[in-house]
């Protein structure tokens, strides 16, 4: 693994959002779901994809806090244009979980 500076992860940003809309996404070639994560005023509502049907169903991710990286540029996903990244980790089986905040955070706050 290379070393990055700290000037490097500072370009990563990575912001706190809470999903505000989640629906199935059977067009994508692995099982998905599409979300809308509201990151504040500052950056407002953006869309994802995500392949967490093993352990999310959409009705359970409202209201959910969830950690993303929003200053990749948009990604054609099949016919969804994703705009964020939201971050998660493998479980035992390969499965993700996402990541959030332990408790309720102001929408927007950055990851230092």
């Amino acid at each position: 693994m290379a070393d990055i500076s700290f000037d490097d992860f500072l370009k990563v940003d990575v912001r706190v959002g809470e999903v505000v809309r989640a629906e199935d996404y059977p067009e994508a070639r692995k099982p998905a779901i599409k979300m809308w994560v509201d990151f504040g005023d500052e950056i407002g509502i953006k869309k994802t994809s995500a392949q967490v049907t093993a352990h999310y169903i959409p009705e359970r991710l409202i209201g959910k806090q969830v950690m993303a990286v929003v200053n990749f540029p948009p990604r054609q996903i099949g016919k969804f244009m994703s705009e964020v990244l939201v971050l998660g980790l493998p479980d035992d089986s390969g499965e993700i979980v996402l990541i959030g905040p332990d408790g309720a955070v102001p929408l927007g706050g950055r990851m230092h």
